[in-house]
């Protein structure tokens, strides 16, 4: 399993569109193949400020299969004009303790 982390900052004023977009596309993503789970939250002490994370199965799942894909397409459309800055998208895997 891999966890995709992202920090997105929304412009200001635009919380509750990004929030209303946001829930459209997840419908996108939770239909890619190699799609877990997601969940986004919204920060506390920072206003516009949101961390979106997604479980896949593999890394390719997320960078090639869901962002080379037509419905990825779809999801810039909704969400990508709502970031200042573009959000930096890492990737993790658990430790095995």
């Amino acid at each position: 399993m891999i966890l995709e982390a992202a920090m997105l900052q929304v412009k200001p004023g635009m919380e509750q569109e990004f929030e209303g977009a946001f829930r459209k596309a997840s419908t996108i993503i939770s239909s890619m193949k190699g799609y877990i789970i997601h969940e986004l939250q919204r920060c506390l002490e920072v206003e516009g400020k949101y961390l979106l994370l997604v479980q896949w199965e593999t890394l390719e799942d997320h960078t090639v299969g869901f962002r080379e894909s037509l419905e990825y397409q779809d999801w810039k459309k909704l969400l990508h004009h709502f970031y200042d800055p573009f959000p930096t998208v890492e990737h993790f895997k658990k430790v095995e303790l």
